[in-house]
């Protein structure tokens, strides 16, 4: 078969069938009496081949290795080609959210772009005092998404506040965004997660943080308490009281509950709470001291039914806090 008879049938150009020649890919099986290239159906086969593997991202050099290499493996060079195409798609996807970040902070002139790049590009320093200098500077200049991208990877503490600084002053789109990463299978990414919404401003994250309260993951559901106890929302309350059985910042959600406290309804319903649970005969000595202590910063008459009870409780230290609860209270 004649050079232009395989171009036609196999796709491939006359011009690029004598580079592959010339290259030793493949070479006509013979010539015809006046000199013209006659290829094989083996040939024929062969160009098939190279084209197969050219569709796989090969160079030719790659290609003629693969095919004249007795000890050649598919398998290893198929993975070595996954390798090379993920790091390529990596790649790819990093430069398209440089430009999509850089497009949404609206730059006027290649000024502005510039200062966006850099920020970016500070914010992904390793010196951890140039990603907080940046952060420090970027609310109103760099997109949200990129604040929260690197808010969550950030393990500097004073990188990671000055982040979290940014964000409470980014807009609205920051809550959503934080939000995603409670689900994430990392610990650390779901602690910044919960850490940075609840410094988001009030009403903003409150949505996302009453989702965090059901969260399977009891350090994300302890700040989701806190920041919300703080802010009088009542349904922080079942949390806060886990917490000071647990013994997890019991200390602060005990204040937070005194600052709920501040509602006569709900005051009753934590002293309740706080009775209920050491009423409970799985709740344990050093447990029980902590939620008759709880019960000193909750006014009102059922907290001090409570005390009362437990001021006759067969726990002596429980008993003698009850009472010594009891002594202050009617001190004021």
């Amino acid at each position: 078969m004649l050079i232009g008879e395989v171009a036609r049938r196999s796709g491939v150009s006359a011009r690029m069938l004598r580079h592959y020649e010339s290259l030793g890919l493949v070479r006509p099986s013979g010539r015809t009496g006046s000199g013209y290239r006659e290829y094989s159906e083996q040939d024929i086969r062969r160009i098939f081949h190279i084209e197969s593997l050219r569709s796989l991202g090969l160079s030719l050099r790659e290609i003629g290795r693969a095919l004249d290499d007795p000890d050649f493996t598919p398998s290893a060079l198929v993975d070595d080609l996954i390798g090379q195409t993920c790091e390529r798609i990596a790649a790819e996807t990093e430069l398209l959210t440089r430009l999509r970040r850089i497009d949404a902070a609206g730059p006027a002139g290649w000024e502005d772009v510039l200062q966006v790049v850099a920020l970016l590009q500070a914010l992904g320093s390793k010196s951890a005092d140039v990603r907080q200098r940046a952060a420090l500077s970027s609310a109103d200049e760099v997109p949200v998404d990129a604040l929260v991208e690197a808010a969550l990877n950030e393990t500097d503490p004073n990188v990671a506040g000055a982040l979290r600084w940014a964000l409470a002053r980014s807009g609205d789109d920051g809550p959503a965004l934080l939000a995603r990463g409670l689900g994430s299978p990392v610990p650390a990414v779901r602690e910044r997660a919960v850490r940075s919404l609840a410094e988001m401003p009030e009403g903003e994250a409150d949505p996302h943080l009453r989702d965090a309260l059901a969260n399977p993951d009891a350090v994300v559901r302890g700040y989701a308490a806190l920041a919300l106890g703080t802010r009088g929302a009542a349904d922080a309350v079942p949390t806060l009281i886990d917490m000071i059985v647990e013994g997890r910042n019991d200390t602060d959600a005990a204040d937070a509950l005194s600052v709920l406290a501040s509602d006569t309804t709900t005051a009753d319903r934590i002293a309740t709470g706080l009775a209920d649970r050491l009423a409970h005969d799985a709740v344990r000595a050093p447990a029980r001291g902590r939620l008759t202590q709880a019960l000193a910063g909750i006014p009102g008459t059922r907290a001090s039914r409570a005390l009362v009870e437990l001021s006759h409780d067969t726990d002596r230290a429980v008993a003698l806090t009850a009472t010594y609860l009891l002594r202050l209270r009617d001190a004021r």
